[in-house]
């Protein structure tokens, strides 16, 4: 079974790692994590990079796809759509809430919200995970 401490584990040498991405609450459903705005991830302006929002909320779906997929299968992100709501400057916390839209045998279909720590919407991504084998 994947915990918490697994599935971070797994991120920590990657790309998610490196960003600093810190899943709090994991579930075949449902998965959030955190992001502290560094300026390493900001644009001109110190506000988190949109990449940095994409690369976030692409994270969680292809994590939220691990959690149910059958073993020895593999996740690829086939498409993605970000609507930028509001700047997150840097200093501050982002929380991504990802949540299943559909789970299917060979597609999934995630759609993240990410949020200030106040509370207030940034971004709205939606993918779409395929389900290859290994």
């Amino acid at each position: 079974m994947l915990t918490i401490e697994s599935i971070q584990q797994v991120l920590e040498p990657l790309f998610p790692g490196l960003m600093g991405v810190r899943i709090v609450e994991l579930s075949p459903e449902r998965v959030v994590a955190e992001l502290v705005v560094r300026p390493d991830l900001c644009t001109t302006g110190g506000i988190l990079h949109g990449g940095a929002y994409m690369a976030f909320a692409d994270t969680l779906g292809g994590v939220g796809t691990m959690l149910n997929m059958p073993e020895g299968r593999r996740t690829t992100t086939t498409d993605s759509s970000t609507k930028f709501i509001r700047a997150a400057p840097v200093g501050t916390t982002v929380i991504g809430e990802c949540v299943a839209l559909h789970r299917g045998r060979t597609t999934m279909v995630w759609q993240t919200l990410i949020r200030s720590a106040e509370g207030k919407l940034c971004a709205v991504v939606t993918q779409t995970q395929l389900v290859l084998d290994a």
